[in-house]
């Protein structure tokens, strides 16, 4: 129920429940935990022994599992639904089998471990090109892979954005309607390389410009004191933790969105953004760049780490407010054929896969 209760979160540093309806509109069941310490990100943080009677005993035709298989509970589900004979999905957020942490022997060990785990799956659902390639890339059939967009809820952002008053939210930053904003949007963690944001916004050095960072996290003051030290100080905000309910009055007051991380499976923050009208920088680390950013039309892709290009592509596009909205426009339209109908589609598709492979069974 993380995000759904109050909990802290690791990666912000703070306690967050979403202020917006997560659980609405559609039936759910909620598993209890069984563990002795709950937890994520641990293999005896999730222990749902009630998902054992209830994939055995409940007359589903097919079973999806979205946990990770570095928890206890997916091995329930897993074991449950193969001894039964339901179908089996499991679907996947990763477009890398490198770890965030760099470690190369767990690269290594999934090389070994992962096609195992695929297999025991009929389909392996993926959120992103990337990942289709990545499960492929492990020997799997693309027959057997199902690309099931990564996405939001479009028409909320959208309506959202439309609703925003940019003037009302500038003044409330003490930054002019005819000065451009940078935006970064995430947890100020290592592997945002919130960082190199920085710099390079520094090494611009745009006049009437702004950095926003919107997230909180265990580098902010890092970034506090990196920015008084580049003299820009007076011209970089943090806003600190922003819940969902006011992030479209932030992506819609800003001019351009980055996510430099150097870790991403995909980051949905950038179809927020997009949906807001706001272009987008990402690095070929950021699993959405391959979906969603035509670079040069509506958004950016540079290189992981080289603050350089980044520098050069923000002295190019931050003066030019004119090309920057017009890349908004395109940023909205992308997103057009991006969107949970596609997702909807793409799941339906996949277990109409299953029910024909029963049938010439």
């Amino acid at each position: 129920m993380q995000g759904v209760e109050a909990s802290f979160d690791s990666g912000f540093g703070v306690d967050v429940a979403w202020d917006i309806p997560l659980l609405d509109g559609y039936p759910w069941v909620q598993v209890e935990n069984n563990s002795i310490k709950p937890s994520l990100g641990k293999f005896f943080g999730l222990i749902n022994l009630g998902l054992w009677k209830l994939i055995t005993k409940e007359n589903f035709d097919a079973v999806i599992v979205s946990t990770g298989y570095t928890y206890a509970s997916f091995w329930i589900a897993t074991i449950a639904a193969k001894l039964t004979g339901k179908k089996f999905l499991f679907s996947t957020d990763a477009s890398t089998i490198e770890p965030r942490n760099k470690q190369r022997w767990k690269a290594w060990l999934k090389k070994l471990l992962l096609p195992s785990i695929f297999n025991l799956a009929d389909i392996i659902m993926v959120g992103s090109t990337l990942g289709k390639q990545m499960v492929h890339s492990l020997g799997i059939p693309e027959q057997r892979i199902a690309l099931t967009p990564f996405s939001v809820d479009n028409n909320w952002w959208i309506s959202q954005s439309n609703q925003v008053d940019r003037q009302i939210v500038r003044k409330h930053w003490d930054i002019s309607d005819d000065a451009t904003i940078l935006l970064f949007c995430a947890k100020l963690q290592p592997w945002k390389c919130p960082q190199d944001v920085l710099r390079a916004f520094a090494q611009a050095n745009i006049q009437n410009s702004y950095l926003i960072f919107a997230g909180d996290g265990s580098l902010k003051v890092e970034l506090e004191n990196e920015a008084q030290s580049l003299n820009i100080k007076n011209r970089v905000k943090f806003l600190g933790f922003v819940n969902q309910s006011q992030l479209p009055s932030i992506y819609s007051s800003s001019d351009l969105f980055i996510l430099p991380s150097d870790y991403e499976p995909f980051g949905v923050v950038v179809n927020e953004a997009m949906l807001c009208g706001c272009p987008v920088i990402v690095s070929d680390k950021v699993g959405a760049g391959y979906d969603l950013v035509r670079h040069d039309e509506n958004g950016f892709i540079y290189p992981c780490g080289d603050i350089n290009v980044l520098t050069e592509i923000l002295k190019e596009v931050l003066p030019d407010r004119n090309r920057l909205k017009n890349m908004g426009i395109a940023a909205t339209d992308q997103m057009q054929s991006w969107s949970p109908e596609e997702n909807i589609e793409a799941i339906v598709k996949a277990l109409g896969k299953l029910k024909y492979s029963k049938m010439l069974t």
